[in-house]
């Protein structure tokens, strides 16, 4: 049996909403002759172990993933639209936070601070900050220290609790936070937004034929066009799927580019 997961925004409030709409795709694969589409998503292994599982048949990454160090375990499908501030068009943004009650009206006045980030491989959580705060640089500097945090809603409670001045965080994290866990946004406030870039997209393994890309494809139009699934895309804030070029996704190599034209290759 293959194996499917979408570990990119799978919080305990909207797992159900995951695993309906999955239960819902996973219909529409069968009709298209897809026999061995599991019938529940894996929750158990991380981004890594699933991209790179040999049965690997859907899931979705970071579009740094997809570009960088998993370019030749994924191949991309679709990438989705999002209802969040921030997101259009099958993109989305990342949305810079600071403590509610600091006072930090601009991105000079985060000179010096300490930036707190998901992971060093994140684009929302990394390389968008880094490119938007490139031209601010000073030889290559800017924050007094970078803290990883592992999570993005644990980047926001460093914010909250000021063990860090500032965090970026993907909007899509961050409008879901704030329908199904508007707590982990207390104490914190938005202070701008990075450059658009492709959202994170849903991708199947490198080697699958075009036959089961059609297929894929397919199902996942019918299962976004469901009225069945209508309320599990809206807890997870799907407003439909675009099939981007590969191109496309260039976009996000061209942050990183960015930041070290600008002499700041990594955040510091």
């Amino acid at each position: 049996m293959a194996v499917a997961g979408l570990p990119m925004y799978d919080m305990p409030e909207v797992r159900p909403a995951l695993d309906a709409l999955w239960a819902g795709v996973a219909r529409h694969l069968r009709r298209e002759g897809v026999a061995d589409a599991p019938e529940r998503l894996t929750h158990e292994l991380a981004g890594g172990a699933l991209w790179r599982a040999p049965d690997l048949l859907f899931s979705q990454c970071c579009g740094a993933d997809l570009m960088g160090g998993y370019a030749a375990a994924l191949r991309p499908l679709a990438t989705p639209r999002y209802r969040a501030q921030g997101c259009a068009a099958g993109r989305y943004a990342s949305v810079l936070v600071v403590a509610a009650d600091e006072d930090i009206a601009g991105l000079e006045d985060l000179r010096g601070r300490v930036a707190a980030i998901n992971h060093p491989d994140s684009h929302s959580g990394s390389s968008a900050l880094r490119a938007l705060i490139a031209p601010w640089s000073r030889s290559g500097r800017f924050f007094a220290r970078v803290v990883v945090s592992g999570s993005h809603a644990a980047s926001l409670g460093l914010v909250a609790s000021r063990q860090a001045a500032v965090a970026a965080i993907d909007c899509v994290t961050h409008a879901l936070l704030a329908r199904h866990r508007p707590a982990a946004l207390a104490g914190t406030r938005p202070l701008c937004r990075t450059a658009p870039a492709p959202a994170p997209p849903f991708v199947t393994r490198r080697d699958a034929d075009d036959e089961l890309v059609r297929r894929l494809r397919s199902a996942l139009h019918g299962a976004f066009a469901d009225p069945a699934l209508a309320a599990a895309r809206a807890d997870l804030l799907l407003d439909g799927i675009e099939v981007l070029p590969p191109a496309a996704y260039a976009r996000i190599t061209a942050f990183a580019r960015f930041a070290a034209r600008h002499g700041y290759p990594a955040l510091g």
